[in-house]
């Protein structure tokens, strides 16, 4: 079926193309994607296009989003699934875009007291399983023009989707048949109880939300190591090795040939 499947790909390209002045202007300044060769913005561009092109794009509160911002988002997103296809984005289909942060309401348990709590937050972007990815267009702009370190809603959302295809978000999409699960769960445990201990004596440069649970861990270890690869290997090598292998990427090599 790999005919069909580039067949299908070349129709998509050929009739939903993203012309040369709207890709450049979108992309021109954005670091994450300056910094790939002329063989991988290829590649982006096409899985940009799909994705524009399979995803629904809605934005909410009077936001009205257009070509650009999509290929912003989209871009960014692609980045994290260059060498590991659409597929990787499977099991939904649709990204809501907030102007700004947006709060939500949920209720919650407290298990001692079995009290349930009324929990009211401000969010800049959120991912549901099976459903959608939510962001805060604010936040997307912020973390897309100017790189800062270990923060970028874009990638944070969009690693939790690769996280989910399991089915669940729990710090282990599924790895490659050459990635042994035990060097995974090892690498990535021993560096989130180590981050704990020193978020706890506040001794860490990393971002303290990663402690929240293995999914969160996983989703801020991935803006790390797109936006400061330097920072990632540097406190936690193990956990850079096991996402190079996974994403078959290696931004640090990157940044260094290009500086």
């Amino acid at each position: 079926m790999w005919w069909f499947t580039k067949f299908r790909t070349y129709r998509i390209l050929k009739k939903h193309g993203i012309p040369d002045p709207e890709w450049h202007e979108a992309t021109l300044r954005l670091p994450l994607v300056e910094v790939l060769s002329a063989a991988e913005k290829a590649r982006l561009r096409v899985l940009t296009t799909l994705f524009i092109y399979e995803k629904s794009f809605s934005g909410v509160q009077g936001l009205e989003l257009n070509l650009k911002m999509k290929i912003i988002i989209a871009s960014q997103a692609c980045l994290e699934i260059l060498e590991l296809g659409m597929g990787s984005f499977d099991g939904w289909h649709e990204i809501v875009v907030y102007p700004g942060a947006f709060r939500v309401e949920r209720k919650t348990m407290d298990e001692q007291r079995l009290v349930v709590h009324d929990e009211r937050k401000s969010l800049s972007g959120e991912a549901w399983i099976r459903g959608p990815v939510i962001l805060s267009w604010d936040d997307v702009k912020r973390d897309s023009y100017t790189l800062h370190s270990g923060r970028h809603v874009v990638l944070h959302e969009f690693a939790h989707k690769l996280d989910m295809l399991n089915g669940r978000a729990n710090g282990m999409p599924p790895l490659h048949p050459d990635m042994p699960i035990k060097e995974w769960t090892r690498s990535l445990s021993e560096a989130y109880e180590h981050l704990q201990k020193r978020t706890q004596n506040h001794q860490s440069g990393i971002n303290p939300y990663a402690v929240e649970n293995p999914a969160e861990f996983f989703a801020v270890m991935c803006e790390y190591f797109f936006t400061a690869p330097q920072v990632l290997t540097t406190e936690y090598p193990h956990v850079y090795d096991q996402l190079k292998h996974y994403f078959r990427q290696d931004p640090l090599a990157r940044y260094s040939q290009q500086g």
